[in-house]
């Protein structure tokens, strides 16, 4: 417990985040027998709840995007729970074994303690010690708004974090930046909600959503892409297009255009009420093409290879005609004469560690570790991208992220408990040769 009126208390592991990182690493130091405690400074998977629209389901199915020791109860394995259903789900899954999570609580502040092992960490509820510290605050920490956004522009501008539905925004058409799996669901939810809507598409990648009768998780498992280790070179900045919403579908560009959406190329600047964009909206909607293409390839040479019994699926191949605005793609819109009142950047997040001191970061403020182990002993990371391999920030994958830090843990309070025991063993020694 946290102890306050500046008494402090020592625990073995913090654990900053109750989130799904927090809670998988509380189920396996809780497993090892690692005493340690769970601070979230909101409520478990609170991000879940609010800092996301109103209709998200999540990317994967229910018998995919799930920790091992517990499936969604009364759901449809292949069904793609809601937003509510995912956070009531880690909150269950914490129940199970009663995880030492403490809800309302922030971590200000992280100081390695002088010569001597552990560290000093100030809360909003006081002040403790620990022997090292798992940061598992994840990767949506602070939206991103890119520098090309108007300061004074009479229109309103929103983070795709802070978009909840159609009927929140201003009257008008609404120009979404950015065309990853946030900006292409928000962009299509205003689009049914009766919205004109102006999506700005740059590189991606948008698999299949499923294929020859197996959701695209699925293939991607067992073709190993899960377990890539690094990013492709060249790929750094490629979003991902796929969606659970309505059941499930693939993200196809060119059937929003059809459907009266305006797709444009990356928005290069706003000055003055006007958008200017990229003349790059044809090579991205055709590399998003390949991307799909590639992986119904592979699909079909796995299924050939090892004798699979899964039905054809030529229709899957058939790629619309690009629509009028992707072969005439706009260069500039004027914003007032195209009844824009909204812009919503769907541009991502940046990390803020800030309350780490340095402990574990580089120069730039970024995270040092290898698949979660930082050089700089005691500091451990936890639900960030590519921590471990491609499925370091889903469900499934920061379980075993976790596995691994927890493990490490593991070995390393045995280490310091014989160091311990062989300094208690000496001390007894030396006495009664006195």
């Amino acid at each position: 417990m946290i102890t306050p009126a500046g008494e402090k208390t020592d625990i073995d592991t913090l654990v900053v985040g109750g989130g799904q990182a927090g809670v998988a690493m509380s189920e396996h130091l809780s497993a090892l027998g690692v005493p340690h405690v769970v601070l979230e400074r909101d409520r478990i998977a609170a991000r879940w709840r609010t800092a996301r629209w109103d209709s998200l389901v999540a990317n994967g199915p229910a018998w995919h995007d799930r920790f091992p020791g517990l499936e969604f109860d009364g759901f449809d394995p292949d069904a793609f729970p809601g937003k509510e259903r995912v956070a009531d789900y880690f909150e269950a899954y914490a129940e199970r074994f009663e995880a030492p999570i403490r809800t309302g609580v922030e971590v200000k502040k992280i100081e390695r303690n002088a010569r001597r092992p552990g560290f000093a960490i100030e809360t909003s509820d006081g002040e403790l010690e620990a022997n090292r510290v798992v940061a598992a605050t994840g990767p949506f920490q602070n939206p991103v708004i890119p520098p090309i956004a108007p300061a004074d522009s009479g229109i309103t501008q929103i983070h795709s974090a802070e978009y909840r539905n159609p009927g929140q925004l201003p009257e008008g058409a609404v120009l979404v930046v950015g065309a990853g799996s946030s900006g292409a669901q928000i962009a299509d939810d205003l689009q049914r909600g009766g919205r004109k809507v102006y999506l700005s598409v740059g590189p991606h990648h948008r698999p299949p959503r499923a294929y020859r009768s197996r959701d695209f998780t699925w293939w991607l498992g067992v073709l190993g892409e899960w377990e890539a280790e690094a990013i492709k070179p060249g790929t750094e900045h490629v979003t991902i297009a796929v969606s659970g919403a309505r059941g499930g579908h693939t993200v196809d560009f060119r059937t929003l255009a059809l459907a009266g959406m305006t797709l444009v190329g990356r928005t290069k600047a706003i000055h003055d009420g006007t958008a200017t964009f990229e003349a790059d909206l044809a090579d991205n909607i055709a590399a998003g093409d390949e991307n799909y293409l590639s992986l119904l390839d592979a699909a079909d040479d796995y299924a050939a290879r090892n004798g699979l019994d899964l039905p054809q699926e030529p229709a899957a191949r058939r790629i619309p005609a690009d629509p009028e605005c992707v072969t005439h793609p706009l260069r500039d819109l004027d914003l007032t004469a195209a009844g824009v009142r909204t812009i919503i950047w769907a541009t991502g997040f940046n990390n803020d560690f800030s309350w780490l001191n340095g402990n574990g970061l580089d120069k730039d403020g970024q995270p040092r570790h290898r698949r979660g182990i930082s050089p700089d002993p005691g500091i451990y990371f936890l639900g960030l991208p590519w921590l471990s391999n491609r499925s370091s920030s889903f469900i499934w994958g920061v379980w075993h992220d976790a596995k691994h830090i927890a493990d490490h843990i593991g070995k390393q309070r045995k280490y310091l408990i014989h160091h311990r025991d062989r300094k208690r063993q000496t001390a007894g020694t030396s006495k009664r040769q006195a």
